[in-house]
């Protein structure tokens, strides 16, 4: 049997661990949305075009080699380089290709292909290498903090550097791209998840934005986060407006204006989102779940879930049990 140390330099250390989830972006981004997935690398060669209707889900490219370009609905078109990268958070349907492209095709998720190489396209001109992937909205729905986020965000070396962290991880990607290795792929897929973050946390440059605004206004931004870490707490507007500093009316003003929601609908709003991922990846009862995002009853847990998700829980976690895709 292990002796008990007798002084206190022979205490056992305890080391916490970090919770990757300490903030309201880190919560929102783990809770509504899935792994990213990439297509194939493309090769294009000019003269080559590409056209992709509007889903629900964050679509992003990386110009690897040559040049495109961009056009997305209600937007001006973009010329990319080599090096630019450019999200599109929602979706919107848009266009990719050659200048000299006069026919476009339409492009659908095709199936999983486990064959070496790039794919291939176009004719027999200049070649523009892509790296092409999208991130999924859980259940295609979207977080109230990223319905203002721009219809498309271009992170270009050629037209105003990226910050350099979004540099690093750009050439990080470039280089993979380049000189393949093992498990490229999915080096690839975590180098598209740190950019993807760092394109987020750097949207305050984009003004209008209401993930922007809300995580470049100390209160709101604190009021969210409180909202998030203790989402079971029986918050009530006073509780956080005293918290943050502001009155109850000018709390309640400048919270609905920055993020498109009044608190305690956000808070609901979250609620169910979060009730939704532990509906799916645990084996909580709906009566522990309920407890866990802040409701007392179960029958007030099951009316605001299904008001808000579409669907009662206890169909929501069947999905899981039938193995349909979220």
């Amino acid at each position: 049997m292990p002796r008990r140390p007798n002084v206190i330099s022979k205490t056992p250390e305890l080391l916490d661990l970090q919770d990757p989830r300490g903030d309201v972006l880190a919560d929102v981004l783990s809770v509504s949305m899935l792994p990213n997935a990439l297509f194939k690398c493309i090769e294009a060669r000019s003269p080559w075009g590409l056209r992709v209707p509007t889903r629900d889900r964050a679509v992003f490219y990386l110009i690897a080699r040559g040049h495109a370009l961009l056009e997305v609905d209600g937007e001006p078109p973009r010329h990319l380089a080599t090096g630019d990268v450019v999200f599109i958070p929602h979706g919107t349907a848009h266009t990719l290709r050659d200048e000299t492209a006069r026919h476009l095709f339409t492009v659908h998720d095709g199936p999983s292909c486990a064959a070496s190489g790039p794919a291939r396209i176009g004719g027999d001109g200049a070649l523009t290498t892509l790296l092409a992937g999208f991130f999924a909205y859980t259940g295609g729905v979207k977080p109230i903090l990223l319905t203002r986020v721009p219809q498309a965000v271009v992170l270009s070396p050629s037209g105003g550097a990226p910050r350099p962290w979004s540099a690093a991880t750009i050439d990080l990607m470039l280089a993979e791209i380049a000189s393949p290795g093992p498990a490229s792929t999915l080096v690839l897929q975590r180098l598209a998840d740190v950019l993807f973050v760092q394109v987020l946390r750097d949207l305050p440059t984009h003004k209008g934005c209401g993930l922007a605004e809300a995580l470049s206004d100390p209160p709101v931004h604190h009021a969210l986060n409180l909202m998030h870490t203790r989402v079971n707490e029986p918050w009530t507007v006073a509780k956080l407006a005293a918290l943050v500093g502001l009155s109850r009316s000018g709390f309640a003003q400048r919270f609905t204006q920055v993020v498109g929601d009044p608190p305690l609908q956000y808070l609901a709003r979250w609620r169910m989102a979060r009730a939704a991922e532990l509906l799916r990846e645990t084996d909580d009862t709906i009566a522990q779940i309920a407890e866990r995002v802040g409701y007392e009853s179960v029958p007030s847990f099951s009316k605001a879930f299904k008001r808000w998700q579409g669907r009662s829980p206890t169909y929501h976690r069947g999905l899981r049990e039938m193995g349909v895709a979220w």
